[in-house]
């Protein structure tokens, strides 16, 4: 394996996490039902340690209903700058909020970034938001190209 290069990463505490969720507006959704699986990339939020999840609905969505069949869904947030990466991976439950809560949220609609709408018609878009309730979240992110070289290196590690 002389040919591949590695980069080592390491765990990120709660400040790490929160400092890298407040950067994106997007990630992916890992949603199952039975021995299916679907994963769509969708617009959040983190707010207040809360995952707040924008879908959309025409009246026909597979990602609304693989999202109320899950038991467990997973979330990922990544990002990345040149050789320096990161990543969350957040599991929980997914609730869908009430219409009142999903309008108070859709006032500022800003955090979440604009709809992306695929061959519907705009007036039949209607928007969900439902939150992940974190059961269990990790993050990683990029060490250093040079900490990884040093260990392999010297052999330690």
């Amino acid at each position: 394996m002389e040919h591949i290069s590695y980069v080592e990463t390491v765990g990120m505490d709660e400040r790490g996490l929160e400092a890298h969720l407040g950067e994106v507006e997007a990630g992916v959704l890992a949603l199952a039902d039975g021995g299916d699986a679907y994963a769509v990339p969708i617009s959040f939020r983190y707010d207040d340690g809360r995952f707040l999840l924008r879908l959309t609905d025409d009246g026909d969505s597979e990602k609304l209903a693989f999202a109320r069949a899950t038991d467990s869904a997973t979330f990922v947030a990544f990002g990345q700058d040149g050789n320096d990466s990161w990543s969350v991976l957040a599991r929980g439950p997914l609730v869908e909020l009430g219409d009142e809560e999903t309008a108070a949220l859709l006032v500022d609609p800003g955090p979440f970034g604009p709809i992306r709408v695929f061959d519907e018609d705009v007036t039949d878009v209607e928007v969900r938001v439902f939150e992940l309730e974190v059961e269990s979240i990790t993050g990683r992110r990029t060490a250093g190209v040079d900490a990884w070289r040093s260990i392999v290196e010297t052999g330690e590690g």
